[in-house]
């Protein structure tokens, strides 16, 4: 089990948990495991969101990379997916992302991604916690003219901008509608910014809401992670439609017209229909993980698509995508994946893609909204000890209740148990055709863990 990276990078309270001290190693380390095969003095790419820790968190590594010997380009506050695409557009060596994504201020992290603007699998992430927690990270230590250099380049961000004018543009151009206009939720994150320039040099009018970052709101009562902001501009002005960000911008999730909202799994719907149509669905494939909807494989079915699905955890997506040769997959948090565009989900280029499906289509968000039906869906933490917590499988009583529920299920409905990555938790998902069973069947089902496993 890994020590300090969990399935989304490394996420932790910021300076009582993810120390400098601890940030230091972290980026000594990876500069090491990212750059150790290049012939040359590496270049990193550093961005960060909107938290009153990220310029600590920054500073820390910082020093670990140039200690170390690397150059670093600061980019500043900066979605996700515009690191992953600068990175690859400048051809650096490596990149970090600093932030804890949909958390709450206290919380920051650190997610790495490689020259190719992806993030890191899981055995490099390992490969740093060895260099990390052994006596090679006090060997990497450069002297003299060998010592790496910093610089500011929030400039660079111009450059994420003009991606979407390049991509966007023209098609935009000729079937906008005067009387569309969209609901922006920028969650007080990366996107504050950025998702303004973007809507406004597409020429597409937008009511913006949670743009006024100060450090601490980031994420509060707002964006992808609380729709209620969203729904209430979106209805009181009465809007085309409304977009909701994270605290990092990789995520995106809507609502239509009448407030209703539009999951991950009902835009993965919307807009491989849409690319399936214009073919531009790559083996007429969505790649998923086991915590989409039941209802996602019955549209594709229905839909002549087909729905793989893989472990939880985008990058598990997009490995798989890369693998076999798709190009379109993502979660149902709103972590959405257009590999022709960008390796990483990305919550603007989401929006975007949503926007044109709706224009070029000349339909209401309510209408693409009922194109799947979704099962009541119920997830209940089971609370138990951390050691004890990939042991669910090995109780008789825990296995016998799950496969007796499934079997009652019949195939409409389906149980689905996981261990957090990073809490001592167990996650019990169950989907079905009644809510109030499913609930109390959750919380049944929870309730054993607990007691089994505590």
């Amino acid at each position: 089990m890994r020590k300090y990276f969990g399935t989304d990078g490394i996420r932790r309270i910021a300076n009582t948990e993810l120390t400098p001290e601890l940030v230091y190693k972290v980026a000594k380390a990876g500069a090491y495991v990212l750059s150790k095969h290049t012939d040359h003095e590496p270049t990193i790419l550093i961005g960060r969101d909107t938290r009153i820790s990220g310029t600590l968190i920054e500073s820390a590594m910082v020093a670990g990379f140039l200690s170390y010997g690397a150059n670093v380009k600061l980019l500043g506050v900066i979605p996700t997916p515009a690191v992953a695409y600068l990175t690859r557009k400048l051809n650096a060596d490596a990149s970090v992302v600093i932030s804890a994504s949909h958390n709450t201020f206290e919380f920051n992290g650190i997610k790495y991604f490689s020259n190719k603007g992806m993030k890191i699998p899981d055995n490099l992430e390992e490969e740093i916690e060895e260099v990390m927690d052994s006596g090679k990270i006090n060997e990497l230590i450069a002297v003299s003219n060998k010592i790496g250099i910093s610089e500011y380049r929030q400039d660079l961000l111009d450059e994420y901008v003009y991606f979407f004018r390049k991509n966007f543009d023209d098609n935009i151009e000729k079937i906008n509608k005067d009387d569309f206009i969209v609901g922006i939720d920028t969650a007080n994150g990366a996107t504050s910014v950025v998702a303004e320039k973007v809507f406004k040099s597409l020429g597409i009018k937008y009511k913006i809401i949670n743009n006024k970052p100060d450090g601490i709101n980031i994420n509060k009562d707002c964006g992808s992670t609380h729709l209620e902001a969203i729904k209430k501009l979106v209805i009181e002005n009465r809007l085309s439609l409304g977009v909701a960000y994270d605290g990092d911008g990789d995520r995106c999730l809507a609502v239509d017209e009448n407030g209703n909202e539009i999951d991950g799994d009902k835009i993965m719907a919307i807009i491989s229909n849409y690319l399936k149509r214009k073919g531009k669905l790559a083996k007429d494939t969505i790649v998923a993980t086991v915590m989409s909807n039941l209802g996602l494989n019955k549209y594709s079915r229905d839909n002549g698509i087909e729905l793989l699905q893989t472990k939880v955890g985008d990058r598990y997506v997009l490995e798989e995508m890369l693998k076999n040769g798709y190009n379109f997959g993502g979660e149902q948090s709103g972590h959405v994946i257009l590999l022709d565009y960008n390796p990483t989900g990305d919550g603007i280029l989401t929006s975007l893609m949503l926007i044109q499906a709706l224009l070029e289509e000349n339909k209401k968000a309510s209408e693409v909204n009922k194109i799947i039906k979704l099962y009541p869906q119920v997830l209940v933490n089971a609370k138990v000890n951390s050691e004890k917590k990939y042991d669910y499988e090995k109780e008789p009583q825990i296995k016998e209740s799950i496969e007796k529920l499934e079997k009652e299920f019949a195939g409409n409905g389906r149980v689905l148990i996981r261990p957090s990555g990073t809490e001592p938790l167990i996650r019990v998902m169950i989907e079905g055709e009644e809510q109030e069973y499913i609930n109390k069947k959750a919380n049944e089902i929870a309730k054993l863990i607990e007691e089994k496993l505590k």
